[in-house]
Parts: structure tokens; C-alpha cells; sequence
């Protein structure tokens, strides 16, 4: 049996076969500005590329102009969930409109030190969701890497912050139940402590909104995704006059619904966050909090680019990352 041929083509390939030199396939396919090539020219050049499968190497490219194009996304052990799903698949296009690559890598320092990920790549930007040492940070800079730290509302003056904004999330969820009516205000805090990162802003929101409007609360459960425990929870919130519950997001909401169908308290009014597809099957429907990630992915995509070029960022668009969805269970 014949043996198969993985050779990688090269632009020599592609040269040869368009009948130009490599130097001419360089000019075409990487859009060199200032070349004198012909329409004809480029034509051969691309539809020899096309015919061949070639790809110009990232490597190569990055060594003729000083910069990668992928932007290197380090995550901490987190859930992947739809809401970071989607962020993550929203942030990837808005970078692609802008000539650069995405590259997520999930996990912890335990698996990999941060330091091997981002020199195995070098690329243009790292987006980082934890603090770096300073002797990072100085290794960073030092090899032309921009670094982009998204600590969710924490980080230093020499940060450049991308701070979704997780306590409006917390602010909207309590001005909505005091604005129903409701006076004392619980929250279901999430069991799985690799949330703390978003559940501690949310909180925190919910805690501005009720002392802004001076009603008693937020009186915390941790809840766990079974209803048994939810119940638990539900009782202890009804016997210390709790009547509306801002959940961590959809997943805990729907949980503390189950909770309360069970006590025999369906008249707790819950709120939720992030309008995941079950939340409009839910009975009651859910009344949720969602964030727009499309916007979130361009101010993400923005402050990338800036920090790449050495440029301030821009502000955080508050106004347009986070919307109320009102259905019957609040």
C-alpha cells in the first residue's frame, strides 16, 4: 500500500505552481503593501493557494512582523456554561473581524504554570481572569506580550480592567423585587466555590440595592441543585419574613422554584441571571437578568486591540451590557 504523503505545502509549492517566485506568493498572500502585482498575478498566486490547501504559517508570520495575531484567553477552573459559552464564541468573532486569533485555555496554575501556556504560544495579547506576579507581568511586557486583566471589578492602576459589570447584574435583581413591592430580600448563593469570583460582586450588588432603599436583607442561603436542600432553604427565608429570593443565576433560581414548590411556598418571587433556554420553561417562567455578550465580546475585542497598539481603553458601556427579562416568577 502506497505510503501517504504529509508533507506540509509550502509557498515554495505554490510558487511553482502559479509560475511566480516566493517571494511573489509572500507579497500576495500576506497583502505586503506598496507591490506592484498585477491583478493576473494574484489571481494565479490565490487560486494556485486554493488548490494546493495553503495556509501561511503563523510562526513565519510572526517572525517577519514583529507580532502574532492570536490573543491567548487563560481561564481559572470554571464551568463552562452557556453564558461563558457564549462569551467566549462572540469574543472570537468580534477578534477575527480584527485580523486576530482566539486561543482559550481552561484550568488552574496546578495544571500548567501560566508562564509555560503564554511562552509555548507568545502571542499578541494574553486576556486573563486572575492576577499575575509582578515578575509575570515584568516577563510579559518584557516579550512584546500585552497583557488584558479581566478581575471582574478588582485589579491595580497598572491593569488594564474589563470589568463586566457583575454588580449592576446584582443591583438590577434587587431594584426589581423592591420596585414589586418586597421589603426583605434573600440571595441563593451558588455550593460550587469556583463561582465566588462572579457570586461575591453579585452579592455585593444586592447589598447596595437593599441599603439604597432601606429594606432588610439580603438574608444568604447557600443552595445547592436539589430541591430537598432548596426546601430547606426556603423555609428558613419564609420563617425570618423573606418573600422575594435574587438567585445567582438560572440554574440556583430554578432550584429554589423547585424548593419552594416543595415547602408549599410557591409564592416566593425569585430572580434569576442569565436567561438560559430552560429559565422560559420553568413554572412559573423565570424572571432572569441577562447580559448582552455581543457587546461585552466588542468591548472585550476593543480593549484587546488597544492594549496591543499602547492605547487607552475604552470605557466600559454599562448601559448596554445588562437587561431585565420580566416573566411570572417575580
Amino acid at each position: 500500500m502506497a505510503e501517504t504523503n504529509h508533507r506540509r505545502v509550502t509557498s515554495a509549492d505554490v510558487a511553482q505552481l502559479a509560475g511566480v517566485s516566493r517571494a511573489t506568493v509572500s507579497y500576495v498572500m500576506n497583502d505586503t503593501p506598496k507591490q506592484t502585482i498585477s491583478a493576473d498575478t494574484r489571481t494565479r498566486v490565490l487560486d494556485a493557494a486554493a488548490r494546493l490547501g495553503y495556509a501561511p504559517s503563523a510562526a513565519a508570520r510572526t517572525l517577519r512582523t514583529g507580532r502574532s495575531d492570536v490573543v491567548l484567553c487563560l481561564l481559572p477552573d470554571w464551568p463552562i456554561g452557556p453564558e461563558v459559552g457564549s462569551m467566549l464564541g462572540n469574543l472570537s468573532t468580534a477578534l477575527a473581524r480584527q485580523g486576530l486569533t482566539l486561543v482559550v485555555h481552561p484550568g488552574n496554575r496546578e495544571d500548567r504554570p501560566m508562564f509555560e501556556i503564554w511562552k509555548a504560544i507568545t502571542p499578541a495579547a494574553v486576556i486573563a481572569y486572575a492576577d499575575f506576579s509582578p515578575g509575570e507581568i515584568e516577563a510579559m511586557r518584557a516579550a512584546g506580550v500585552a497583557l488584558v486583566v479581566t478581575p471582574l471589578g478588582r485589579g491595580s492602576r497598572d491593569q488594564r480592567e474589563l470589568a463586566v459589570p457583575q454588580q449592576l447584574i446584582g443591583r438590577q435583581q434587587a431594584g426589581h423585587l423592591i420596585s414589586a413591592g418586597h421589603t426583605r430580600i434573600g440571595y441563593a448563593y451558588p455550593d460550587d466555590e469556583r463561582l465566588r469570583i462572579f457570586a461575591e460582586p453579585r452579592l455585593a450588588g444586592v447589598r447596595d440595592e437593599c441599603r439604597a432603599s432601606q429594606v432588610g436583607g439580603p438574608a444568604i442561603e447557600t443552595v445547592a441543585l436539589e430541591a430537598e436542600q432548596a426546601a430547606s432553604a426556603v423555609r428558613r427565608w419564609h420563617a425570618t419574613g423573606v418573600t422575594a429570593v435574587c438567585a445567582y443565576n438560572d440554574e440556583v433560581a430554578l432550584a429554589v422554584l423547585a424548593g419552594a414548590r416543595r415547602a408549599g411556598l410557591v409564592a416566593l418571587a425569585v430572580i434569576g441571571v442569565d436567561d438560559i433556554p430552560a429559565a422560559r420553561l420553568a413554572e412559573p417562567a423565570l424572571t432572569t437578568v441577562t447580559t448582552d455578550q455581543a457587546a461585552v465580546a466588542a468591548y472585550l475585542s476593543a480593549t484587546v486591540v488597544a492594549a496591543i497598539h499602547g492605547r487607552p481603553a475604552p470605557a466600559v458601556p454599562t448601559a448596554e451590557l445588562v437587561h431585565l427579562v420580566r416573566r411570572e416568577s417575580a
